[in-house]
């Protein structure tokens, strides 16, 4: 159990049967009236993100979350198989707990596999990822406007939007974040 004043990015803890964890919070101490914490936070069941406003008193029970370090070895249909590097053990896990993190995956990306309590939560990728460009268009000569960018599709089938003197095959870095071109690689 921790107190609400307590609270920190990232910190993991159970609410009403779920597991959230903190993407940010707020101390707010009006002029009249009790302080209460404003916080973004995610399901990580459900991969949903809500707000939630807590009173100072509250206490939370802390979830403690298991991270195992795993291997993307390949994918059939909607089945994406991972492997412990150390032991060997292999984990299956569907294309819906997985959800849009399945774009970033290709063949040897090491990725973090999140459990509760023996369930799994699903996986922490990398901040940045490199993947290569298997097709965009080429550049049209004068269009240099101000931060002029065009559409690129990734190896994974991800698609970007990327520089204009980004060409096809080149290896480029993207942001698990929010999914845009970060630089060449």
């Amino acid at each position: 159990m921790f107190n609400i004043n307590d609270i920190k990015n990232g910190m993991t803890f159970v609410l009403e049967g779920n597991i959230y964890q903190v993407i940010e919070f707020l101390h707010v101490k009006p002029g009249k009236g009790p302080a209460f914490v404003r916080t973004k936070i995610k399901n990580l069941r459900t991969g949903a993100t809500i707000e939630k406003t807590f009173n100072t008193n509250i206490k939370l029970e802390k979830a403690m979350i298991e991270k195992r370090g795993m291997q993307f070895l390949y994918s059939t249909g909607d089945v994406y198989n991972f492997m412990n590097m150390e032991t060997y053990e292999q984990v299956e896990i569907t294309k819906d707990q997985l959800g849009d993190d399945a774009l970033y995956l290709k063949d040897g990306l090491d990725v973090d596999l999140t459990f509760y309590k023996g369930e799994l939560l699903g996986i922490s990728l990398p901040e940045k990822i490199e993947m290569k460009v298997t097709s965009t268009e080429p550049a049209v000569k004068g269009n240099t406007t101000n931060n002029a960018t065009k559409d690129a599709v990734l190896e994974t089938g991800l698609n970007v939007r990327v520089p204009l003197f980004i060409d096809q095959d080149e290896v480029i870095v993207i942001s698990t974040k929010d999914g845009k071109y970060v630089s060449r690689a």
